[in-house]
């Protein structure tokens, strides 16, 4: 017997939002974090579309709009002269934005979200050793008052940052390098009247064409942005730290040493800033920044937080060891360019949540979690290879990445993290012969949202997404006029009766009728939830064919797409995932 089923080590982004999928997946959990509180710093801030859709299937997304402000695009200046703006515009089928939200205001949501599950951060609670055993994993756990708890667990998930024991008890490697160059942070109040919603970067470059002045303001409200800047005399820097390969000093109002959380000193990016004994810019060191960089008079005021740091790269050579994980900053860290690394670690505890959950109910095979690594771990390195190379091309291209040309569209589509994609994961199933290529999302990729789906008690459309807010799998038959009645029908009901029996009951089917079939016509004691397209959003967006089944996983991604669906071809890629 075990203590509690996975234990979540580090209350982060990350760690909140893995223990929060984990209990709305029905499975116990326990989060601990060595700070007794959480910090109150702005630190990672940018959420891409990606991330937001993530909190959709969660439900935590209303609450985050409320807070949040639009990243509308960014404002550019080289050398004190404008240069094309940077739009951050995604095409109206897109549900959400690019938005900034201080990092403080996202755990407290989040750790709110976790409560309604009747789970709560274990506060001060640091983990000082693990035990791996055939069978579950002994973990020890200690307080500040001298009080230490021994822990079973049968999984341990490390989201307890770059400087993780998770990881190193795991026997996990973390290679990288820091990068040159030396910033400041500072989270203040600018009385200027540049547009709102719109970041500003402006850059100063050298006789050789090289940025050797930089300012980004990104905004998170009503005057209040985030600061980055170039810190003068690059001598001064803090050695670099041996495990992260980061030096810092740490905040004018607040010193934190890195330690083994989540919650260690960070940039807009989750970058993790290692110890230093040194304080931030103060007031008057942004002010002179603001006065040789900024486009506009403007006054510095109410500073809440500030610190100054070296970036670096890094990434884990494995996502699990046996019964250790890792996730966010514990596997993989990388410079403040988009802001990526809080959204990919978020992202990690998504795709792990699921398979963990199936697992520990005994619903899947323990090999299903094997592709959390298969499918989690190239899209950390595309994007720490990615951030590493914008952050040394930024010295020649002043506007940054997303300045125009003509790979601008894919570029902000990445940034958006919308193309992330499984397309050779184990679970993803082969693009059957019968489809047209490229229509639609393949086997592998993000679920679009579509609206305009009408069911028959709602008196008001539906979106997709609304069918996908569950913590199972999803089945959409497709009828058009040769599926919507009789033996056409009556296969596709099939179909979802095969499918749920192989996920043991953990599958909802939906029939989807195409725009043009009579709303009265359907098959006698279908047992499938009709919607239909009335729209035609939903054949837009994934170009189905009249009898098709589009199996969409937990976590928003497609997992498989037959034509002609039969249930042998649908239950047969379900045991894939499902014992």
């Amino acid at each position: 017997m075990t203590d509690t089923d996975v234990l979540v080590v580090g209350a982060g982004p990350v760690g909140l939002t893995l223990a929060a999928e984990l209990r709305r997946h029905g499975v116990d959990c326990r989060i601990v974090d060595r700070l007794p509180d959480p910090q109150p710093h702005a630190k990672a801030i940018g959420i891409v579309p990606r991330t937001l859709e993530v909190w959709d299937t969660m439900g935590l997304v209303d609450r985050v709009l409320d807070e949040a402000v639009p990243h509308l695009g960014q404002i550019v200046y080289v050398d004190g002269k404008a240069r094309p703006q940077v739009e951050l515009t995604l095409p109206p089928e897109v549900p959400y934005p690019f938005a900034t939200l201080p990092q403080c205001t996202t755990e407290r949501l989040l750790t709110e979200h976790l409560a309604r599950f009747g789970t709560e951060v274990e506060r001060p609670v640091e983990l000082q050793a693990v035990e791996v055993r055939p069978d579950a994993v002994q973990a020890v756990l200690a307080r500040p008052d001298g009080r230490t708890e021994r822990l079973s667990a049968r999984y341990v998930v490390g989201c307890d940052g770059a400087h993780s024991l998770v990881r190193k008890a795991a026997g996990l490697t973390f290679d990288g390098d820091a990068l040159p160059e030396l910033y400041m942070i500072g989270d203040v109040e600018l009385d200027w009247e540049l547009p709102a919603g719109y970041s500003m970067r402006s850059v100063n470059l050298d006789e050789n064409g090289e940025m050797d002045d930089m300012l980004v303001c990104i905004p998170m409200g009503a005057r209040r942005y985030w600061l980055s800047m170039l810190r003068p005399n690059n001598s001064q820097a803090t050695p670099a730290d041996p495990d992260t390969g980061t030096g810092t000093d740490t905040g004018a109002r607040t010193t934190t040493t890195a330690a083994t959380t989540e919650n260690s000193p960070t940039t807009s990016d989750d970058t993790t800033l290692g110890s230093g004994s040194g304080k931030g810019p103060d007031l008057g060191q942004i002010q002179a920044v603001l006065d040789r960089l900024a486009p506009e008079v403007t006054t510095a005021s109410s500073l809440r937080w500030s610190s100054a740091f070296r970036t670096s790269h890094r990434l884990v050579d494995r996502y699990r060891n046996g019964r250790l994980f890792v996730a966010g900053d514990a596997a993989h860290i990388n410079p403040p360019i988009g802001g990526q690394g809080l959204n990919t670690g978020v992202q990690d505890a998504h795709n792990l949540a699921w398979k963990l959950a199936l697992v520990v109910r005994g619903l899947a095979a323990e090999e299903l979690l094997d592709t959390y690594h298969a499918e989690r771990h190239p899209v950390a390195q595309e994007m720490v290879n990615r951030t590493v190379q914008h952050a040394r091309n930024v010295r020649q291209v002043g506007s940054g990445p997303l300045n125009g040309g003509a790979q601008a569209e894919m570029m902000l589509w990445r940034q958006a993290q919308l193309l992330v994609s499984y397309p050779d994961s184990p679970l993803t199933a082969a693009q059957t012969e019968n489809r047209t290529a490229e229509a639609g999302p393949t086997a592998g990729h993000r679920a679009p949202d579509c609206r305009g789906l009408v069911s028959d008690l709602a008196a008001y459309p539906r979106r997709l997404f609304d069918l996908l807010r569950t913590p199972r799998h999803v089945l959409l038959l497709f009828a058009g006029p040769e599926h919507a009645s009789g033996r056409g029908a009556e296969q596709l009901e099939a179909c979802a009766s095969a499918a749920q029996r192989a996920a043991h009951g953990q599958l909802d089917a939906y029939f989807i009728t195409a725009a043009d079939v009579p709303q009265d016509a359907r098959p006698v004691g279908l047992r499938p939830s009709r919607v239909r397209d009335a729209a035609g959003e939903f054949r837009d967006a994934y170009a189905p064919q009249d009898g098709e089944a589009i199996l969409i996983r937990p976590d928003g991604y497609v997992s498989g797409r037959f034509h002609p669906a039969t249930p042998e071809r649908v239950a047969e890629h379900l045991r894939h995932t499902f014992v």
